[in-house]
């Protein structure tokens, strides 16, 4: 499986990262976008092998107030679906 996460993350643009948070109605201001792309392509390795390091909480002081909160819901609910396959 993490064959597959490693060519994802490879090819990861930050397009991707665009297009997934305004379907998600996260509309990310330039800074915050270089900022989440960023930390997804150097930390991902880290995170999927301890999940439990990660803090959201955090980030918050790097967000509109409106963004974190639906970030951080997103990746809750992220987290509790594929909590198991980590």
């Amino acid at each position: 499986m993490f064959n597959i996460i490693d060519k994802y993350m490879t090819n990861l643009t930050k397009d991707d990262v665009n297009n997934f948070a305004l379907k998600k109605n996260i509309y990310l201001a330039d800074d915050e976008l270089d900022l989440i792309y960023s930390f997804i392509k150097k930390n991902y390795k880290e995170i999927l092998k301890n999940p439990s390091l990660f803090d959201i909480n955090r980030f918050e002081s790097k967000f509109h107030e409106d963004n974190f909160n639906k970030i951080k819901k997103v990746y809750i609910e992220y987290f509790s679906k594929y909590q198991k396959f980590l």
